[in-house]
């Protein structure tokens, strides 16, 4: 096998012309930045929760990449090609990644919120009354889908006609995607709520096979991309991170974020991320092989 990339979280090798392999390692990133430390289990525990919810897609009928486990660290995919410059993709384009993130978010959180507070997004945008005040941690009238880059080194959230422009979809190529998106939450909605969880936002890739039918590639449902919130505290009023959220806010509370922030606002030098406490290290370790095994009712 060659090694063709190296990404944030894992390894990416051409088995032959229609196969990759991914090797998950256990990096952490947030904001864009990968962190100097390391959190054990993580890579095997994030490639078996996707491993989990690309079997229950292929059950429910919804394409996707994954075809076989070599490890349980790692996982062989159908290969697409990855196009950076957005003038060569078109609608006859076909075998690609699509260059977007697709975020759907059912609930007041993370940068939805500071987006919010900052005047970015409205509550009407939301689907709240005019002027209302969106509280951190409450359930959206509806769903909240947008797009952001894929491709770029820093993602970029893009305007619905951005993000088809980019990608070279049309309207209903488009519609398919956000159809799609809302159809697996609605899946991991129902497994959540049968172990005690709240699935409050994630993120979804696609990609286009050789006769351009749509499906989902990379990782999805884990605690990497998406948000978990525990339902028995939510219930009493308390929203208890289960997810890397939680690296996020000792970032946060560390000053290190709103550094970065106006760094990128003011398009200077960003500041290196600094590594984890070894105490942050063992607790986030401990949260990926409990989260494991209560998403997917198994044994780590």
């Amino acid at each position: 096998m060659q090694k063709i990339m190296t990404g944030k979280v894992k390894e990416v090798y051409a088995v032959d012309n229609d196969i990759l392999e991914f090797a998950y390692t256990d990096n952490i990133s947030v904001f864009d930045k990968i962190i100097p430390s390391k959190v054990p289990h993580k890579g095997e525990s994030l490639c078996r929760t996707a491993k989990y919810w690309f079997n229950i897609l292929s059950e429910n009928g919804i394409r996707n990449h994954y075809l076989s486990e070599p490890a349980k660290d790692r996982m062989d995919v159908r290969r697409v090609n990855v196009i950076r410059d957005y003038s060569k993709i078109n609608g006859r384009t076909t075998n690609y990644l699509i260059p977007l993130e697709i975020i759907c978010r059912h609930y007041a959180a993370g940068s939805l919120m500071d987006r919010v507070k900052a005047g970015k997004v409205t509550a009407e945008q939301l689907g709240f009354p005019k002027d209302y005040q969106v509280r951190y941690g409450e359930k959206l009238p509806r769903p909240f889908v947008e797009a952001t880059t894929k491709l770029e080194e820093t993602d970029r959230n893009l305007t619905t006609a951005e993000a088809k422009k980019i990608a070279g979809l049309t309207d209903a190529e488009y519609q398919e995607i956000v159809d799609t998106t809302l159809k697996i939450d609605d899946l991991i909605a129902v497994e959540a709520a049968k172990r005690g969880l709240i699935h409050c936002d994630g993120k979804k890739e696609y990609g286009y096979d050789k006769e351009r039918r749509l499906m989902v590639v990379d990782t999805f449902g884990t605690l990497d991309e998406d948000r978990w919130w525990d339902a028995a505290e939510y219930a009493k009023g308390n929203t208890v991170e289960l997810s890397k959220e939680m690296v996020r806010q000792y970032y946060r509370e560390t000053g290190y974020h709103a550094k970065l922030m106006a760094a990128r606002e003011k398009g200077e030098a960003e500041p290196p991320i600094p590594a984890l406490p070894q105490e942050v290290i063992d607790k986030v370790s401990q949260l990926y092989v409990d989260m494991y095994e209560r998403i997917t009712g198994e044994k780590f």
